[in-house]
């Protein structure tokens, strides 16, 4: 398996699509159930797979992912060649960035002496998918880059 297996909730979320991807295998609904039940290891491979392919679907999509802590934030942007980042550093111990309040302190000081930026990029492995779903895995979330292009606008970002 190459990334993570969906959940029971993504699963029955995803039941149509599933039930498509069985069709593509040959595989009836009567037949899937007795795969289940006599070989349930044949089974749990067919949702590996089809696991593989949502996530395959979903990152090859993602451009913006977000990790927001108490004191950073790290915004990528993922471009054809590299990912980029954004990262910010809050150096008052006192505010929480994934708090409301926090946050309202630092689109308020986001200039000040206590916020510290950095700006990076690195060329992708050879697979630019698994280079976003191990930023997923460390705890990113995907987004539509509002926060990142924000920056964009505010500061040069090479």
């Amino acid at each position: 398996m190459k990334y993570k297996r969906l959940t029971k909730e993504q699963l029955e979320e995803l039941q149509p699509e599933f039930i498509n991807f069985l069709a593509t295998q040959s595989i009836t609904g009567e037949e899937w159930k007795s795969l289940k039940e006599e070989k349930p290891q044949v089974a749990e491979d067919e949702i590996d797979i089809f696991s593989d392919l949502i996530w395959e679907g979903v990152l090859a999509k993602v451009n913006y992912l977000e990790n927001i802590s108490a004191q950073h934030m790290h915004l990528f942007y993922a471009a054809e060649k590299e990912m980029k980042l954004l990262s910010v550093k809050v150096m008052n111990p006192k505010i929480d960035l994934t708090t409301v309040t926090g946050f309202n302190w630092f689109k308020k000081n986001w200039q000040s002496d206590f916020v510290e930026y950095l700006s990076a990029s690195k060329v992708y492995t050879e697979d630019k998918n698994l280079d976003k779903f191990k930023l997923i895995e460390q705890g990113a979330v995907i987004t539509k880059g509002e926060l990142y292009k924000w920056f964009e606008t505010m500061i040069k970002i090479e």
